[in-house]
């Protein structure tokens, strides 16, 4: 359920940084998360949905997701390895004195403004 809060949050964040730039015309916000985050990407886009209908800048503005792979660190071997396959232990020497390096974050990646809002066009990359 923590979705509806990182929703909150990312809504938020988008408004705010499209009003402070004078955007008025969000096509797409891509968020990305970390595969170990627990997050659920169909919660996010019914979130979304719901939620960005409360913010006139963002009504109808599209979400895209995409996951980062969580890889983790073993200190003993200095190696980097994908934790979802051999979790806490390192597969190259046996290890358990790891940390998760990466995978367990959220982030707005990118803003898609309409035409209109840019010289060009394009991406806002906050």
């Amino acid at each position: 359920m923590h979705e509806l809060g990182l929703v909150n949050y990312a809504v938020k964040e988008v408004d705010k940084f499209a009003k402070e730039r004078g955007i008025t015309n969000i096509k797409t916000v891509t968020l990305e998360f970390g595969e170990v985050s627990g997050i659920i990407s169909s919660y996010l886009y019914n979130y979304w949905d719901w939620y960005t209908k409360k913010y006139h800048l963002l009504e109808g503005t599209k979400l895209r997701c995409e996951e980062i792979p969580a890889v983790t660190w073993c200190d003993d071997c200095k190696i980097t390895y994908n934790t979802v396959t051999y979790g806490k232990t390192c597969p190259h020497c046996g290890s358990g004195n790891t940390w998760l390096l990466r995978g367990n974050e959220m982030r707005i990646k990118s803003i898609e403004v309409d035409d209109g809002d840019l010289e060009a066009g394009g991406e806002y990359r906050p």
